[in-house]
């Protein structure tokens, strides 16, 4: 069960944002350029396409 300001929060727009805390739990990258990667993957060759998932 995910737990809102410990393994994610909601940014301005409302969009689910995982934390560094629940990537660690989590324990591996998913290589997907995610804002709070403690890994901190970059993806260059994604390309930005403006489509986001709202929770």
């Amino acid at each position: 069960m995910l737990v809102q300001n410990e393994d994610f929060y909601l940014d301005e727009n409302g969009f689910m944002v995982f934390t560094k805390a629940y990537h660690l739990k989590r324990g591996y990258c998913c290589k997907n350029g995610c804002k709070q990667c403690p890994w901190s993957f970059k993806n260059n060759e994604k390309e930005d396409d403006g489509r986001e998932f709202k929770f």
